[in-house]
This record gives C-alpha cells, structure tokens and sequence, in this order.
C-alpha cells in the first residue's frame, strides 16, 4: 500500500554552518592541503568532517596536536578566551569561523566578565559551544553558572547586584521558554534576551518538525548523534506525538520502522548536508514511499560573509 514522505521545507544547513565549511573551503584553495588544521569539529556533522579529511584537513581536540606553521581554524561552535590567547601566541595562522550569532553571545560574556556581573548560561554542559561561552567571561569562573532545567534555577544563588543570561543557540525552543520563565521569576531584575539566544535558523527548523510531526507516524531527522539541535528535532518531534530517529544518512533506516505507517516526515539538523536528505528520500521511495512532498514555507534567512582567509 506504501505511505506518503514529507519533507521540511525548512532544513538542514543554517547560514552558520555554511559559512563555516566555506572558510574551510576557501582556506584549502588558499593554501593547499596538508596544512589546514580544525580545532574541534567544524560543525558537527560525520559527513561534513569526513568529506573535509578527504581533501586533506586535519582536526584536533587540543591545541598541542596542531603541528607549528599551521593554518588553525575556530570552529563554528567558538572557543575560549584563553584559547584564543594561546593560539595567537603561537605559530599558528589563525581564521575564526565562529558563527556570528554565538559571537554576539561571547561578547555579553566579556562584557559581563568586564563589570563584575554574575552570569548564567542556558545550555549543555560540556557541550562545545557552551564551554566556548562560558570560556569568554573575564574574571571569576565562579560568577558564571551554566544551568539547563527550571529546576536547576532553584539551585542557583546569585545574590546582590547586577547580573545577565544568555542561551546556547541550539536548544529546544519550548524548553528553554520555561527555564528563563523560571529565571526571571526568580530574579526579576535578570538582564538577558526577550525569550532566548536560540537562533531563528533553529526555531524555524523545530517549527517545520513540529507540523511534520502533526501529520506524521514517523519522522526521520538527518544529523549526526553529537549534534545539539539535530538531537532537539528528534525531541520536538517526539513530543509532537509521532516517532522520531535520528540518523546520520540512508544506511541507518530499518525497513522495520515504515511497516503499518501512512506517513513519513524527513527534515534535518543545521549541519546535515543536503546530499544526506536526498540519499534518505531516496531510501524511503524504494522502501515503498509514494512521491516527496515539500510542507511547509520557506523563510529567507541571512547570509554571513566568510572571514577573511589570507
């Protein structure tokens, strides 16, 4: 009998994500392979890392691993003060590719590290993005708080004075409303964004897999398992009732999953590659899928040059 797909509009890579696999991209024509070094993964995405390892870039999870005289690139997910400075002071060419938007996070941070003002940090700990962040507050590490739950602000003791929050750019939308509700209930005089730092590439993205998720037995996100918001669709969907996998491209459906249903729903986290997407379509319509159809609008989201790489 088979079944419908329907696939987001809204998907896939967010102008962050691209313009980062572009600086590496155009740090590869610059100077050639062998000589392009990541630290940490550039976005976080199998496919993205193993397709740039191919062209002869080089990934590592500290900066004693960069050999000098390399071409270091920041990845999207930002680093520390104290990496920056540690990177600078060496023989390194240094090309950040830190998204923008997180970058509007970290200087809050330095500004907040600057005036002395607690600090609180929605998001995952030990999450990359989040380390960078909290790596960016100039001063006590002791005034920074890096807290996820309503719960977790009933642990917080902030005391007297000024004080700020910010978000991880990735986190659940619905979520993350209830912790700064909680947080501004506790501390009015909070300063901090309207509703959340979570960037509109990733509301729009949960938004369109929350309808799929309406009309939909299954949805299948494509993105790889350490990727924050491709794990947040798998959970927005979830919650919107229907089944939902997370997989890192077609190899990974189970024929299994599509027996009794009527519709699939496919989208995909900001640094799933759209190849991934099609290579998943074309799965399910050999699996018995009837023809894609595209739900959903398609807003025009920003572009961000790329740094400069010379």
């Amino acid at each position: 009998m088979g079944f419908k797909i329907l696939l987001a509009r809204e998907r896939g890579m967010c102008a962050g994500v691209e313009r980062a696999i572009r600086t590496v991209e155009e740090a590869l024509k610059a100077y050639g392979p062998g000589k392009i070094w990541v630290l940490h993964e550039i976005v976080h995405n199998r496919h993205v890392v193993e397709d740039l390892r191919s062209q002869g870039v080089s990934f590592a999870d500290s900066l004693d691993e960069v050999p000098d005289g390399a071409v270091l690139i920041f990845s999207a997910h930002g680093v520390s003060l104290e990496v920056e400075e540690q990177a600078r002071s060496r023989d390194f060419k240094v090309i950040d590719a830190t998204c923008p938007v997180v970058s509007a996070i970290h200087r809050k941070l330095n500004r907040a590290g600057a005036q002395g003002l607690a600090a609180v940090v929605i998001g995952h700990q030990g999450h990359q993005e989040v380390i960078g962040t909290v790596g960016q507050y100039q001063g006590d590490s002791g005034r920074v708080h890096v807290i996820l739950t309503p719960e977790d602000v009933e642990k917080l003791s902030l005391g007297a004075g000024d004080k700020i929050f910010v978000t991880q750019t990735t986190l659940s939308v619905d979520e993350t409303a209830e912790t700064v509700k909680a947080l501004r209930a506790r501390y009015p005089e909070i300063e901090g964004p309207r509703k959340d730092n979570t960037c509109r590439a990733t509301q729009l993205r949960q938004d369109a897999v929350k309808d799929l998720a309406s009309q939909c037995d299954l949805v299948i996100i494509a993105g790889s398992r350490n990727s924050s918001n491709s794990r947040r669709l798998m959970e927005v969907a979830q919650k919107g009732g229907a089944r939902s996998v997370l997989i890192d491209d077609e190899s990974e459906i189970d024929q299994n999953w599509l027996a009794d249903v009527e519709a699939v729903g496919v989208s995909a986290g900001a640094s799933a590659p759209e190849y991934v997407v099609q290579g998943i379509l074309k799965r399910l319509l050999e699996y018995g899928g009837h023809e894609v159809i595209e739900t959903g609008s398609k807003d025009s989201e920003r572009k961000f040059p790329v740094p400069e790489v010379k």
